[in-house]
């Protein structure tokens, strides 16, 4: 099992990384929180019907009696309502300030269980156990959690860290092909901001890992966790290295944004918007041609992407209420070279538009598979 720990106050965390993890999560949640007085699972109807016998199983063999808190699936979901709505029920339900919350699901069953887990009774004890490449190797690490407002994506949040997360990789093989590249390109950003190892496995593993190579995938999920984790356990709120996680995150949130939500998968906004900040950062004079080129055919060549039909200056006005514009400056994470980036806060507004422009283009193109 590979274990990557999380050094964040007042208290640090693990990662375990392990095909079959979920047949013995009971146990292990048993030895860590044995005060645990309610256990309540948040997942999503597709998840519960893949996954849930499993998981009760394990729990009740550890002595657990837990109850399922059914949540919508799909991006639309993750609103205050939903919050809401679930926090209601677990106060119906008797649960206290000991009692337990595991997400098991995707990004958003993630992200709204946590800001959840971090409101009710002004904080509860939270578990993850992620089911799809992204959430693994992103959404589950690092503490942050959220909801959308019509504004914006993530802009009503909190940080609230899991005691554990349980990722087990085989949880992957019921994802679509889809789903499973959405999820791939979260960690090739991983090999682009810090990782050179990972983004040589992409370049060199690709049929491997597009096949679901237990053992190919396994190691790409631990290395992603491993670099978030370092980067997480230097900058907990994101004052200065975390910002680096972003690459891809700014245009990719105006993208699902401006699209409702309903077109794009998140790891499919982010690719995007990593080739978008390729683009940037090569008209700037930030990288050169040779790292773009490379960046952007490891994006494409994990397949195709949807069609765009967005206005580039309404990306741009969307930019202006992002979360991670400063003074009303948008910073943009760009890359210098494979596994190194910077913040720039000096993009002209008209390479934004001629970046989002050339995505429109790229995206009716014969490119992919």
């Amino acid at each position: 099992m590979a274990q990557v720990t999380i050094h964040v106050p007042p208290r640090p965390y693990q990662a375990r990384i392990e095909n079959g993890l979920l047949a013995r999560s009971g146990t292990l949640l048993a030895e860590l929180l044995p005060q645990a007085s309610k256990v309540f699972v948040v997942t999503v109807p597709p998840v519960r019907r893949r996954w849930g016998a499993k998981l009760l199983r394990s729990l009740k063999a550890a002595g657990f009696k837990p109850q399922v808190l059914q949540m919508p699936d799909g991006e639309p979901a993750k609103k205050l309502r939903t919050i809401e709505t679930l926090a209601e029920r677990l106060s119906r339900l008797g649960a206290d300030r000991k009692a337990v919350l595991i997400a098991l699901g995707g990004g958003v069953v993630g992200d709204v269980t946590g800001l959840l887990a971090s409101l009710y009774m002004r904080g509860v004890e939270l578990v993850q156990i992620p089911t799809t490449v992204l959430a693994q190797v992103d959404a589950s690490v690092g503490g942050k959690t959220a909801v959308n407002l019509g504004a914006g994506k993530n802009l009503l949040g909190t940080y609230h860290h899991p005691r554990t997360v349980l990722i087990d990789p085989e949880l992957l093989r019921t994802l679509s092909d889809r789903q499973f590249r959405a999820g791939l390109y979260e960690a090739l950003k991983c090999g682009i901001i810090g990782d050179v190892d990972l983004f040589l496995r992409f370049e060199q593993k690709r049929a491997q890992i597009l096949k679901r190579d237990p053992v190919e995938v396994e190691g790409l999920i631990a290395q992603s966790v491993k670099l978030k984790a370092e980067v997480v356990s230097a900058d907990e709120h994101e004052d200065g290295l975390r910002r680096v996680l972003n690459l891809g995150h700014t245009i990719g949130h105006a993208l699902e944004a401006e699209t409702g939500y309903r077109t794009l998968l998140h790891g499919e906004a982010v690719a995007w918007g990593m080739i978008a900040a390729t683009n940037i950062a090569l008209t700037v004079g930030r990288t050169d041609s040779v790292t773009a080129g490379r960046i952007a055919d490891a994006v494409l060549s994990l397949g195709r992407l949807p069609e765009l039909n967005v206005s580039a200056r309404k990306i741009l006005a969307r930019l202006q209420s992002d979360k991670k514009t400063r003074g009303g400056v948008v910073h943009f994470v760009l890359p210098r070279e494979i596994g190194k980036v910077e913040i720039a806060a000096d993009v002209p507004d008209k390479v934004v538009i001629n970046a989002v422009e050339e995505l429109r283009r790229l995206s009716r193109g014969g490119w992919g598979k």
